[in-house]
């Protein structure tokens, strides 16, 4: 134990020791430089008794022995040196004094050869007595060099907030895998990041930039038409993706045992036609109401967070009641979109006697009619005016022509009839063509999503830009019917401005697998907080005017802090993977920045080929179809008309205001 005995007692000895090493060195340049100390007139009797007394000890025998002697116990004396600490004292600097002391203290013994004996012997003690300083100082500064100095050097704490990640290829007929290099402390290794079951859903985030498309999702692309997926792909920027999935499948084509057709549509250069409201696919008006509420939700995003309110259930009701009716008349002959907005700017009173013809739909057309009977106009517009003005944004000869046409369905995992369908927006058009895109991944989810069907792969890119109402019931029920659902968004709080905070949520905290680029704010603290925590080593230190301490302990601490997922490279990502309970993984949470190939991806996009034209169009024939549409349905009002009016047992259906 440390007392003030102890130190005390140290202290004399230390300063006897050196004490005894100055008087050495004293000792040897009297002896070796008597000459001159006699021209100096600096012997005596007494000195001289001392010297022989020393001489017969062997001590100054040999030129060296006594230098030596000195040294070693001016170095023994440094052992107890305490100098005050200080931070700013660095092992270099008192390593070049002491060895450059040293040199000094014996190399100045060949001054002595200089024919002047007094000159020489002056010369020889500066010199000797210099080295002997610079050495006294040089091992002083070691006693005052913090040896438990902090690593500087790692101002942002990087090493030690490095943890071991899954170092495996994980691979089996779902996997993705994507290679990858991580640090542990300082050292770079490989790795990869495994997403063996795919269908408990996988969130890609990233701000613009961050390579989310680049670094994974043409990843999941390809290696998932590699092992025979049926697909589906969200587009945002027509054709980045598609193109990729067009020449994927056409290098890959053997993988299918059915072999698949590919769909593009794209209302810009349309491709292919596909009927979102295919009556095959509408069994009961549950999917009628379900399709309006999609498309009246992607053309009002703010009706998303009203749900429920009188004004937004009212124009939803009366457009299922439209598409219901479309669906039941003539075996849904004519059960499209176009036809559902052409038809809902008939005038009411035709309108309302059409729709009452169909049983089904009574009890949501009568608040309607009521209100029209009762002159209650105010409340009616206010019911029905603001779906009429948001599907009228829809009438259009190109969204016409592709949404009344019937190229493919889209049960893209039909085991009879695979599919791989990708549907392209325009950014500069989201709002109009997001809202019809919407009722496409809507139908299609409903019919994906059902047993003894083949394994399927939906992609969304940029997906807040579209709205499925039961997103989050598709990823926590599709895992049983192989159905892999991969969402791209750049910020947590992008799905909260367009889902509302409620449905974000439990589309994030739902989903299995997780993917993240660079992301600020609420993003990054709540994907920090997902990752957890690892044990990380703690130093402190504390200087006063004899001592320092360096206090070291070991505490948990985040994983990945939110300024570090805030700071993220692009093509670095964290994340966090799910596995099953025949392929467990221990280490599911990762910092690592993904290895392409950009040689390779590079000379590969250059031989990518176009998607080939599927139908030759020009201008009149888009017009024609548009006139034959409005043709349709005037067809419908006359006929039905002309039925109510020549049976008497239906007049009663004939609404006309002030009867």
């Amino acid at each position: 134990m440390q007392t003030g005995e102890n130190e005390q007692a140290l202290r004399k000895i230390v300063d006897m020791t050196r004490l005894i090493s100055i008087v050495l060195l004293l000792g040897h340049f009297y002896y070796y430089c008597y000459g001159a100390f006699k021209l100096w007139h600096l012997t005596g009797g007494f000195g001289d008794k001392i010297l022989e007394a020393a001489c017969r000890t062997g001590l100054f025998g040999n030129f060296h022995i006594s230098k030596i002697a000195a040294l070693c116990f001016l170095l023994i004396s440094l052992l107890g040196a305490k100098g005050r600490k200080n931070e700013k004292m660095h092992f270099k600097n008192a390593f070049y004094k002491l060895f450059f002391g040293m040199g000094l203290y014996f190399l100045s013994g060949f001054f002595l050869l200089f024919a002047d004996e007094a000159y020489a012997a002056v010369l020889y003690m500066l010199l000797a007595s210099a080295g002997f300083l610079l050495a006294l100082s040089g091992g002083t500064m070691l006693s005052r060099v913090i040896k438990g100095r902090l690593a500087l050097g790692d101002i942002f704490n990087r090493e030690n907030e490095t943890f071991p990640q899954e170092e495996r290829l994980l691979e089996n007929e779902y996997s993705i895998n994507l290679p990858a290099r991580y640090y542990l402390k300082d050292r770079q290794r490989s790795s990869w990041i495994n997403i063996i079951n795919p269908f408990r859903g996988l969130m890609v985030l990233g701000t613009p930039g961050s390579g989310k498309s680049y670094f994974v999702i043409r990843h999941v692309i390809t290696q998932h038409i590699a092992k025979g997926f049926s697909m589906f792909v969200y587009d945002f920027k027509y054709d980045d993706l598609s193109k990729i999935v067009y020449n994927a499948f056409e290098k890959h084509k053997h993988a299918y045992g059915v072999m698949p057709t590919c769909y593009f549509i794209n209302f810009d250069n349309i491709m292919h036609r596909c009927n979102p409201l295919d009556p095959q696919s509408m069994q009961d008006i549950t999917d009628a109401s379900e399709s309006a509420r999609t498309i009246l939700m992607g053309l009002n995003r703010e009706w998303i967070k009203r749900q429920g309110d009188f004004f937004v259930e009212s124009p939803i009701n009366f457009l299922s009641a439209v598409i219901w009716y479309l669906r039941r008349y003539n075996g849904g002959e004519f059960c499209t979109l176009p036809h559902v907005i052409e038809l809902m700017q008939i005038d009411y009173d035709t309108l309302f006697t059409l729709l009452r013809t169909e049983t089904e739909i009574e009890a949501l057309i009568n608040p309607f009619v009521n209100a029209y009977l009762n002159d209650a106009m105010d409340q009616l517009e206010g019911q029905i005016a603001s779906a009429k003005i948001a599907l009228a944004r829809l009438s259009s000869p190109q969204l016409y022509y592709v949404l009344s046409g019937n190229d493919f369905t889209l049960d893209i995992n039909n085991p009879l009839e695979p599919k791989i369908v990708c549907m392209g927006n325009n950014p500069q058009k989201i709002q109009i063509y997001g809202a019809v895109l919407s009722l496409y991944v809507n139908r299609l989810i409903k019919l994906v999503n059902k047993k003894g069907k083949l394994k399927s792969s939906l992609i969304f890119d940029e997906f807040p830009t579209l709205y499925l109402n039961n997103m989050d019931s598709l990823i926590a029920t599709a895992r049983s019917n192989r159905v892999s659902t991969c969402l791209g968004i750049q910020d947590f709080s992008q799905l909260r401005k367009d889902y509302g905070r409620e449905q974000a949520d439990v589309i994030f905290n739902i989903t299995g697998n997780i993917i993240s680029g660079q992301v600020t704010g609420d993003t990054a603290k709540q994907l920090s907080e997902r990752f957890g925590k690892i044990m990380q080593d703690r130093q402190s230190i504390s200087i006063n005017s004899a001592d320092t301490s360096v206090n070291r302990s070991r505490q948990l601490e985040s994983a990945v802090p939110p300024s570090k997922i805030a700071s993220l490279s692009s093509g670095e990502f964290v994340g966090m993977v799910a596995d099953n309970p025949d392929c467990r993984i221990g280490l599911k949470t990762f910092h690592s920045e993904i290895v392409n190939d950009h040689g390779a991806l590079r000379k590969e996009e250059e031989s990518y080929k176009e998607i080939p034209a599927v139908r030759k169009l020009d201008n009149g024939m888009i017009q024609q179809n548009f006139g034959q549409i409005k043709q349709e349905v005037q067809e419908i009002i006359q006929t039905e008309m002309e039925r109510l009016l020549n049976d008497p047992s239906l007049a009663h259906l004939i609404v006309a205001k002030g009867k």
